[in-house]
């Protein structure tokens, strides 16, 4: 009898091996976005900036500038440093940037 338990106990091992396979998704990094940090380069971000500004004629956020002026959050901001610093922009209270 004890090579009968045997048996079953690893026909159920098997079983529960089999039963805990378990799938693996690959994730991919997604892409970082450079930018590239010379004063040319935010001079003409500082530029789309105002420009998106400008064409909207009200306070936008830094999403919302982004999005009009077809680059990045983080190139918004450096844009709106170089407008801010210029003294052409004025902030709100509800985190909305509009043309001084």
């Amino acid at each position: 009898m004890a090579k009968k338990e045997a048996t079953t106990k690893k026909a159920a091992e098997v079983k529960e091996t089999t039963a805990k396979k378990t799938t693996t998704t690959r994730k991919s990094a997604a892409a970082k976005a450079t930018v590239c940090v010379s004063a040319e380069s935010i001079g003409f971000k500082a530029g789309d900036v105002y420009q998106a500004l400008a064409a909207a004629e009200a306070a936008l956020s830094v999403k919302e500038i982004a999005k009009k002026a077809n680059i990045s959050e983080e190139e918004t901001l450096l844009g709106l440093g170089w407008l801010f610093k210029e003294g052409k922009l004025n902030g709100t209270e509800d985190n909305k940037v509009v043309l001084a």
